[in-house]
This record gives structure tokens, C-alpha cells and sequence, in this order.
């Protein structure tokens, strides 16, 4: 541990241009519009089915006589 943090301090220390500051602040800035911008939403929002309906349907055909109740109960991790 002590070592990832000197080489932390290290890194810091050590003098950075004018240019490579602004690009990282452009590529942070960009990063934070996106994300303001919900890429993020649309990406998780283009999921077909959550896991708890798939894992329903699979417990459902792997155990053809519980009822979908049995099998919500047993899909539970995957619900929440």
C-alpha cells in the first residue's frame, strides 16, 4: 500500500504542460456532459427484459409444474 502511494505522490509531483492539463479537463468536461445528457439512461433503458422476468420464464420451463408465484420466490437475487 505504501508503495502505490508514493508512486501516487510521485505523479503528482511532477510537473504536467498547459496541454496535456486542458485535454485531461476536456476529456473529464466531456465525460460529465455525457453523462449529464443521459447516455448512460439510454444504454441501460435498451435492455430488453430485466432479470427478474427472464429468470421467471427459465424457472418456469426448467420446472413446468411450479407456478410463476414458486418461481418468483426462487428467482428472488435476480428481482431485486
Amino acid at each position: 500500500m505504501n508503495h502505490q502511494f508514493d508512486e501516487l505522490t510521485k505523479s503528482l509531483a511532477q510537473s504536467v504542460t498547459r496541454r496535456a492539463a486542458l485535454k485531461k479537463f476536456g476529456f473529464g468536461l466531456a465525460g460529465m456532459a455525457l453523462a449529464c445528457f443521459g447516455l448512460a439512461n439510454r444504454a441501460e433503458a435498451a435492455k430488453k427484459e430485466p432479470k427478474c422476468e427472464i429468470c421467471i420464464r427459465q424457472c418456469l420451463r426448467k420446472y413446468p409444474t411450479w407456478s410463476e408465484y414458486e418461481c418468483r420466490n426462487y428467482c428472488l437475487v435476480a428481482c431485486r
